[in-house]
């Protein structure tokens, strides 16, 4: 359908669309509906083992949103569960499972995977025969679906278990971005989160997109952005991952710090980084940053300015701002406190240290009688 758009081969006879088969991109419908001849465009989702389609949407107009799947056909019954199969409210992400007429008997001469997907379970005080999809969705709040890609996308980092669909979902919810991917980084000791995103965007909007994420997800799902013209396709049309760039941290021109206040965050930086300098415009999250480290930082930084608060970490990604705003905290610019002071503080926290040690001792000696 892109390749009869793009080449205006779409006949002005054609005034209604049904679209299958990948996940539709914002782009394609919007283009279609351009065209004057064309009055709908419908998104339709559904496995061959649910006699091929299983949930539509007719894609609105004018939306800036990315289309959902919307809700199920006639005969149709979806579920979002979590690992234990039990159903999940509106707006957590779990895998879709669907019922209903259309269903297969199974796999034909796969004993093993039909058992694996085609499953047997009580749901809401009935019995119930599900497909599990191994996608990734959610229910709206206007009951509508939200496909959010594949489960077999799930990694985990740093203990946290990650939907790599449910971060690319809440790019491409961007009004600016129409391609997204997301992959972790192992290339290091230290693994990140990589995002590749098609879109021609200016600093200003990479900073509002990472805004826009960290108010939608936890710390740890932040990913580094890395801003592409455009996403490598293969032939098929998709995403090829295999082309992608390598994940490198990216160095813009180097801008030494100027001050104190510039020189103690690049010290922290350098130091929980470990790289040899840091420019202060170069961002935290580009460098390999994440919200452990940040906790690191919080702690150097906290010794010269007890006023930091660690949230505050999240609001200046780069050291020139972040040195802005400890300055703010002290009016000189100079540390918080003085060299006394800080011997009088990590003195307080040696004997708190004992006073802990002590006690634990006694409670042993005690648990031992």
């Amino acid at each position: 359908m892109t390749e009869l758009l793009r080449n205006e081969a779409i006949p002005r006879s054609v005034r209604t669309v049904n679209l299958a088969g990948e996940a539709l991109k914002r782009s394609l419908a919007q283009g279609l509906y351009a065209l004057p001849h064309m009055e709908a465009v419908y998104n339709l989702y559904g496995p061959s083992e649910d006699t091929t389609y299983s949930t539509w949407s007719l894609v609105a107009r004018d939306s800036a949103d990315p289309p959902c799947i919307g809700r199920p056909l006639g005969n149709t019954r979806a579920y979002i569960l979590d690992a234990r199969l039990q159903p999940l409210p509106p707006g957590l992400s779990g895998e879709l499972c669907l019922a209903g007429m259309g269903l297969a008997q199974g796999y034909l001469r796969r004993p093993d995977l039909t058992a694996e997907r085609f499953v047997e379970i009580e749901l809401f005080g009935r019995l119930e025969r599900i497909y599990r999809t191994g996608d990734l969705a959610r229910w709206l709040p206007d009951g509508q679906l939200q496909y959010l890609g594949r489960m077999d996308h799930q990694i985990k980092l740093r203990g946290y278990r990650i939907e790599l669909g449910e971060i690319e979902a809440a790019l491409t919810d961007h009004a600016g971005v129409d391609d997204a991917v997301v992959l972790l980084d192992e290339t290091t000791d230290n693994p990140r989160l990589i995002a590749y995103v098609g879109s021609l965007c200016s600093s200003a909007r990479k900073e509002a997109l990472l805004a826009r994420l960290r108010a939608r997800l936890p710390d740890y799902m932040i990913p580094s952005l890395r801003v592409l013209p455009a996403l490598p396709l293969n032939p098929n049309g998709k995403i090829d991952r295999a082309r992608l760039p390598k994940p490198v941290i990216e160095r813009g021109e180097f801008a030494p710090p100027r001050d104190i206040s510039e020189q103690r965050v690049a010290e922290a930086w350098r130091e929980v980084l470990d790289l040899t300098r840091i420019g202060i415009d170069e961002n935290f999250s580009d460098l390999g940053g994440h919200s452990l480290l940040l906790t690191r930082v919080h702690f150097l930084l906290r010794r010269d300015y007890p006023g930091l608060h660690f949230v505050d970490l999240f609001g200046y990604p780069t050291a020139r701002r972040l040195a802005a705003h400890l300055r703010a905290l002290c009016a000189d610019g100079a540390p918080a406190h003085t060299t006394a002071a800080t011997q009088t503080i990590a003195a307080q926290a040696q004997t708190r240290t004992a006073e802990r040690r002590a006690h634990r001792a006694r409670l042993l000696q005690h648990r031992a009688k």
